[in-house]
């Protein structure tokens, strides 16, 4: 007899679903083989069934079993076949029939008493499953919260392989999972730190709300202690709020690479990732033996924070040049090609030499210009170029430190921020798939970001005098843009462009 239940395998960001198949006959010496490109671990999966199945009193047919994963030419990884190959199996001992089994999804790793094992990927897998017409996901209790963000579908989590087949062949009721989403969605604005912990350092602040409000990327420099690293970790909390679109977008890249648990089944608030400077080029871009994610992907629609930008491996950094360009990242392997997505706010902080004060009123630098030169090469020109935001972040004043009063609060800015976007929204109107300034292409930049002949003029003298790039050009108009749309003006003016030059401040010649 053959025997058909239905789960789901993971190719990039998808879900792809896999016909799990059973075929049993009699004979002398039984087996189990598994077969439609298996790796080890599928492989492997055939111990951890049988031992599974005679812990929970489940029989299977004698002889040999062929279970045969389709479709047979897309890789199969990992443990998640174990629970559908056990539901399978059990049901060729001819016993119990699963009832309507086209209505159901099923993934889940089994450990040898037969208990259910959560696993990574199930987000990808349940949109694919509600794509298909499946009506009901079978996944591990752990994992539940994560499937039951999609809706229309009901999520089943069983704890063990018994509970699993009692239930699908109607021996036992089992309530779906009940999320409360909105309840889920209220937590996001729950932050632990604010703009208003930050002292002074009120040029970097309006720096970070023109980033947060245009979506552009921002590098700061400035000496040891001065805050950079803090300020940076307090721009998810001036961002808009994650939509459901790119919440689920967000949650998906973190649920493949096994980073979800119950008490974050949904990403609310928008991920900022800071990986150390030490990371390979795998680690930051994706990757590796069987591709997953890296932080550029985990820091899709949120913040990627790189603090101490020129100890990072100049190789490393140019692998960011096209993520940053494009909104994702393409990996190309022999058995193919995966892409993962990675639109992010680049946010980076330096010392502006090596010893880190140079320029710095109260303490003398120790760098020579040679040092200062070479330190500050190693972030490469193309890489500056695609940074729209140079700020430089000075020591703060004792008056600031010492001072009662605190700044303006991370709701307040994040208001003026949301009525910028909201602007820009209503000006691009869906036509083009832009959510911000910062993601114009050329052809709606030259038709939303015209200036007058005052603005016009200040920005050929700059780029004549201080020797801009075209991509340089095109990101000062687009900060102008964003500065303009802050200040609620339908046109962009000199003052504007006058500012949006002011942060470009690594482009110009080193002065010693």
């Amino acid at each position: 007899m053959i025997v058909r239940l239905y789960s789901s395998a993971l190719l990039g960001v998808e879900g792809i679903e896999v016909e799990v198949e059973v075929s049993a006959f009699n004979a002398e010496k039984p087996a189990i083989n598994v077969v439609g490109l298996p790796d080890a671990a599928v492989r492997e999966s055939s111990q951890r069934v049988t031992s599974a199945l005679s812990n929970s009193a489940l029989s299977w047919a004698k002889g040999v079993k062929t279970v045969n994963l389709a479709p047979a030419d897309l890789k199969k990884e990992g443990p998640r076949f174990d629970l559908p190959i056990a539901l399978a199996l059990a049901e060729t001992a001819g016993e119990d029939r699963v009832e309507q089994p086209e209505r159901y999804c099923i993934a889940g790793e089994l450990a040898l008493d037969g208990m259910v094992r959560p696993i990574r990927g199930v987000l990808p897998m349940a949109l694919d499953a509600k794509r298909r017409g499946r009506t009901r996901l079978i996944v591990p209790a752990a994992n539940a919260a994560e499937a039951a963000v999609v809706e229309g579908l009901e999520v089943y989590g069983v704890d063990n392989l018994r509970e699993a087949w009692d239930f699908i062949t109607g021996q036992r009721i089992i309530q779906p999972f009940d999320l409360d989403r909105k309840a889920l969605f209220d937590t996001r604005r729950k932050y632990q730190i604010g703009l208003e912990d930050v002292k002074g350092q009120h040029q970097v602040k309006r720096a970070l709300e023109v980033a947060a409000a245009g979506g552009h990327n921002l590098l700061m420099v400035g000496p040891p202690g001065t805050g950079k690293s803090m300020i940076a970790k307090r721009l998810p909390t001036i961002l808009p709020d994650l939509t459901e679109s790119e919440a689920i977008d967000a949650t998906k890249i973190h649920s493949i690479a096994g980073l979800l648990g119950k008490e974050n089944a949904l990403l609310v608030t928008r991920p900022f990732r800071a990986p150390h400077h030490t990371i390979s080029d795998v680690g930051l871009l994706g990757g590796g033996a069987n591709p997953g994610p890296g932080e550029v992907s985990l820091a899709h629609n949120g913040v990627l924070f790189l603090d101490e930008l020129p100890e990072f491996r100049r190789q490393t950094l140019e692998v960011l040049r096209q993520p940053l360009e494009d909104g994702h990242v393409t990996i190309s392997r022999a058995a193919g090609t995966l892409t993962f997505p990675s639109d992010f706010m680049l946010v980076a902080a330096m010392n502006p030499c090596p010893c880190g004060y140079y320029g710095d009123v109260k303490r003398e630098c120790r760098c020579s210009p040679p040092q200062i030169e070479k330190y500050r090469q190693r972030i490469s020109g193309p890489l500056l170029d695609r940074i729209d935001l140079h700020v430089e972040v000075p020591l703060v004043e004792y008056r600031d430190l010492a001072s009662d009063e605190s700044g303006e609060t991370s709701g307040a800015v994040r208001e003026r921020v949301e009525a910028a976007r909201t602007r820009q929204l209503n000006r691009f109107g869906g036509k083009h798939d832009i959510t911000c300034n910062a993601a114009m292409p050329s052809k709606v930049m030259r038709e939303h970001c015209r200036i007058d002949a005052t603005g016009s003029g200040y920005l050929e003298h700059a780029m004549n005098e201080l020797n801009f790039s075209a991509r340089a050009h095109d990101r000062i108009l687009k900060v102008a843009r964003t500065l303009a749309d802050l200040a609620d003006a339908e046109e962009i003016a000199a003052e504007h462009i006058l500012e949006a030059i002011q942060y470009r401040s690594l482009d110009r010649k080193l002065m010693m």
